[in-house]
This record gives C-alpha cells, sequence and structure tokens, in this order.
C-alpha cells in the first residue's frame, strides 16, 4: 500500500487495519535487524535492548490514538491534590537521618546544552558562581550527608550524548561524601514519516555521521533502563524506599523533608502513597506544559502533544487547568519494581516531528516520566510553592540565576530575602541574546535585576559593569543602530530605543 494511503488512515479517527499494520511492523523489523548487524559486537547488545523496546512502541503507536477524549476528561476528585502546606504541618521525626537513609535521587541527565549554544552536557554548564548543575547537585546532597550523617546517593541517568563527557568529570567528587552512580538511557531510530521507517544516514547531512538518526525517547524510558541497570534492585537491598527524579536543569528541586515524610509514613488513616507528582500554580508562561486530569478513573498527566486540535485553547486556559506538572517526581522502588516485574508501567506515545539538517520530515516517540503515575497506586498530585521550580534552558534564566535576585546556600539558590515581592522578573532577550556566549559578550558583568519587574532587550544592544535595572525596562535597538548602556547607570521604567531617546514608562 502506498505510504500515503498509510498516513491518512492513521490520522482518521478510526483505527489502522490490521493488514497494513502488520505489514509496516514487518517492514520495520527487517531494518531495525540491519541496524543491529552494522552495529560494532561491544555495543550490540545494548543496541538490541534499544531497538526491541522501541520496536513495542512503534508497534503501539500505529494501534492507539495519540490523543485524548475531551469529552471524558473530568473534574480532579476531592484528595487528588494535597496541598505543600498541609505537609508541612506535620511535625517531622527526632531522626531525620532514618528518613533520608531510605532516599535515592536521581537526575535526569540526558541532554545537551546545544540550544544555548553550549555544546557539552547541560549538567557541565556554569550557573552560578562558576559552580555547574552538577557541582550544585552535589553540594546540596552533601551538605545533606555531612549536617544529618546519613548516605543519600545520587543517580545520573545519562543519554548516549551526554555519557562520556559526564563520566569524565566524574573523579572530580571522589573525595566527596557523595556516592554518585550512573547509568544509560536507552535511544531510538527516528522515523521517516513518508516510509515509516528508520531514518538512515544517507537521509541525513552531518558531516557523513548518522547523528540525526537517533534521538532519546524522552524520559520516560527511565523505568525500564533504571531496572535493567540493576540499580533498582541494589538499593532496595541496601533499605532504600523512596526515589526523588527531578530534571538536572531545575534548581529548585531539592530535598524536601516533608515530602519524604509522606511518601514513607502515611497520616493516620491514609493509605500509603506510591507516587507524588509535585505541581505548581500555572501561568501564562507556563501554558504549554503538561498538567492533571482526571481520566478514565486515574489522575493522569496530560501533555500539549496530547490534545486534540480544537481544543488546545481550552488546554492553555489557566482558569480550566490551574497546576502544571514540575516533573519533580517522589516515587515508590517497591512499587517501581513490582510494576517492571508484571509490565504493568503503560505510559502515552508522544509522536514528535522534527525537520532534519536536509528538509526531511521525520518523526521520533517519546514518552514522559510522569506519564506512568496512571499506573501507581494512590498516586498524588501536591501543589507545592514556586520556588520548586526553577528551571535553566535559556539565556534569560541564566541571566537570572546569575543575578542578585538569588543567593546561594549549600548548593540550593534562594530568592533573595531583600525582594520586595516573591515573584521574579520576566525578562525577554532577543535573537543576539541565545547562546551563552552572546550573554557574556552583551553583560560586562549581570545588572542588578533586585527590584526589575520586567525587561525586554532586542537587537544590538550591550550592558556596561555594575547597571541597575528596576520596574519595567524596555530596550530596543533598531535595524543598523547600536546601543550601549554605560556602566553604573540606573534604568528605572524606561524605554530606550534605536535612537538612544530615553523616555517614561
Amino acid at each position: 500500500m502506498e505510504t500515503s494511503v498509510v498516513l491518512e488512515q492513521m490520522e482518521r479517527p478510526a483505527e489502522m487495519c490490521l493488514e497494513v499494520q502488520h505489514d509496516i511492523e514487518v517492514a520495520m523489523e527487517k531494518e531495525l535487524n540491519k541496524l543491529v548487524l552494522a552495529t560494532a559486537a561491544a555495543q550490540r547488545e545494548k543496541m538490541e535492548t534499544d531497538l526491541k523496546d522501541f520496536q513495542a512502541e512503534f508497534a503501539r503507536f500505529l494501534e492507539h490514538r495519540p490523543h485524548v477524549d475531551w469529552a471524558q476528561i473530568e473534574k480532579l476528585p476531592n484528595g487528588a491534590l494535597e496541598s505543600y502546606g498541609s505537609l508541612r504541618k506535620r511535625p517531622l521525626p527526632t531522626n531525620v537521618a532514618e528518613l533520608l537513609q531510605k532516599l535515592v535521587v536521581v537526575k535526569l541527565n540526558g541532554a545537551l546544552g546545544s540550544h544555548m549554544g553550549f555544546q557539552a552536557p547541560h549538567c557541565l554548564l556554569p550557573v552560578r558562581d562558576e559552580h555547574t548543575f552538577l557541582d550544585l547537585v552535589v553540594e546540596q546532597i552533601e551538605h545533606l550527608n555531612v549536617i544529618h550523617g546519613c548516605d543519600v546517593p545520587l543517580v545520573l541517568m545519562n543519554s548516549y550524548l551526554t555519557d562520556n563527557e559526564t563520566q569524565k568529570i566524574l573523579p572530580k567528587y571522589g573525595h566527596g561524601n557523595v556516592r554518585i552512580k550512573t547509568f544509560l538511557q536507552s535511544r531510538f531510530p527516528r522515523i521517516n514519516k513518508e516510509t515509516l521507517l528508520p531514518v538512515n544516514t544517507t537521509d541525513c547531512i552531518l558531516n557523513g555521521t548518522d547523528a540525526e538518526c537517533w534521538h532519546l525517547p524522552g524520559h520516560g524510558d527511565f523505568y525500564a533502563s533504571f531496572a535493567r541497570s540493576g540499580l533498582l534492585e541494589h538499593f532496595q537491598s541496601e533499605g532504600r524506599q523512596v526515589m526523588f527524579v527531578s530534571n538536572m536543569d531545575n534548581l529548585g528541586a531539592n530535598v524536601d523533608l516533608h515530602l519524604l515524610q509522606h511518601m514513607l509514613i502515611a497520616p493516620e488513616g491514609c493509605a500509603p502513597c506510591h507516587f507524588i507528582m509535585e505541581v505548581t500554580d500555572r501561568t501564562r508562561a507556563d501554558v504549554e506544559g503538561g498538567t492533571l486530569i482526571h481520566y478514565e478513573g486515574k489522575l493522569r498527566l496530560l501533555e500539549m502533544a496530547q490534545v486534540p486540535k480544537e481544543h488546545v485553547e481550552d488546554f492553555k486556559s489557566v482558569s480550566n487547568f490551574p497546576f502544571f506538572n514540575t516533573n519533580n517526581l517522589w516515587i515508590s522502588l517497591a512499587a517501581c519494581e513490582h510494576l517492571h516485574h508484571t509490565n504493568g508501567i503503560n505510559m502515552e506515545i508522544i509522536a514528535n516531528q522534527r525537520t532534519l539538517s536536509n528538509g526531511l520530515n521525520s518523526l521520533q516517540l517519546e514518552r514522559a516520566i510522569g506519564a506512568a503515575m496512571k499506573c501507581f497506586d494512590n498516586a498524588r498530585g501536591v501543589t507545592v510553592p514556586r520556588c520548586r521550580f526553577l528551571p535553566v534552558k535559556k539565556t534569560s534564566d541564566l541571566l537570572l540565576v546569575r543575578s542578585n535576585l538569588y543567593a546561594r546556600h549549600a548548593g540550593a539558590l534562594h530568592l533573595n530575602a531583600q525582594r520586595e515581592f516573591q515573584t521574579v522578573p520576566l525578562i525577554k532577550l532577543g535573537d543576539e541574546f541565545t547562546q551563552v556566549k552572546d550573554l557574556q559578550a552583551r553583560f560586562a558583568n549581570i545588572p542588578d535585576l533586585l527590584e526589575l519587574d520586567h525587561l525586554t532587550v532586542s537587537g544590538n544592544v550591550a550592558f556596561g559593569k555594575d547597571v541597575v535595572l528596576k520596574g519595567t525596562v524596555i530596550i530596543i535597538a533598531n535595524h543598523g543602530h547600536e546601543i550601549v548602556i554605560p556602566s553604573g547607570s540606573i534604568l528605572e521604567n524606561k524605554i530606550i530605543s534605536g535612537n538612544l531617546t530615553v523616555l517614561d514608562h
């Protein structure tokens, strides 16, 4: 059957006919076998495992509709969300070390910093006082271990993109008080959207390499990869019961004793919780982030890619969905092991489209780690303060966390107590600031942002030393113009345009 017909059938509400699906799966299997045979012997076992997982996900992708039935989304039931404030009312036990001895901290470390022009693992980007993300995480856990006399281990889920460089830096922490373990997540082949077969090397144009042929399958493959690594079994043998999983780039994702206690010691009259997702208040800046819904009798994560086109604006509505997923997750190790052995972890597949460097349209099958919450007994969401969500994904984020808005203590960043409001400024930087090197070149040092509410900068703009920004500041250099903010300038509620006029705002 022609590919165009196949794709039409995939996009129809009715499921693909079994004959077509079988033919596609057979063709895919032949291509995957070729990939295994072309793999060096030392990497072949890992490749076979990854492609077996991919093959199963591909079959599910062909079989299932990607979108939810919007009419079946229900209001969150009472008790589905708990407030962090209520958790804090419970007193902590006298011996906090007993709680911490049952904890494993996991950081998702699969991404490069290339979206900010940093051609290395994102975890190695200097983020504060020349300390990298990884430095700060190790410092946090080392502080816990020293203060409480415990042994909380750190686990990094690396990817084929980050593993080599991350392993090189780990000996630096060898003399500290943190045990660091690593394991490798899977990699999946990209799919040629026209043929529904793997993108091959001849499809790619990257100096003869096959880099564009592969992608990360999202952090949803954590569960299988973690179990296969042996670490799930290993930590349970040590008496560990809970893991705290979060993104490496979220500087607000610190170990919280109240959340840990809630996982380990259920309140009187309550069933033990096996999965907690931290959610926080949604703002207009977060409308594309995943949210929690009640669907088919389960608490479930809903991502933008699963929303029917006609309901995208409904999904973005803060009044309809007031909370979003921070990807800070607390998960029972025993429940995770049980679900792994019974094949009970079932996550929705998100097919993201990507145009390759030669213009080829491809698909990549991904899963979100939080989507597994529907598989766990007594899964809950906890509404946490915004300070537990401090991601650094853009240079505007980097500008914030490097500024005097934050103070660093024991590896954690805290909003400066001198800031009048507990909200952070909204910062919009133009295309001239998208890479880390641009940020460093255009700011002689980081301005004073303590009293800033909003900053927009666009065009050829540079800042001198010790600049102070307050209120709303908008600086726009028109094409062909350059604006240099002199050292020591204090800009409060100002608009500066291409002809250097300064207006009250």
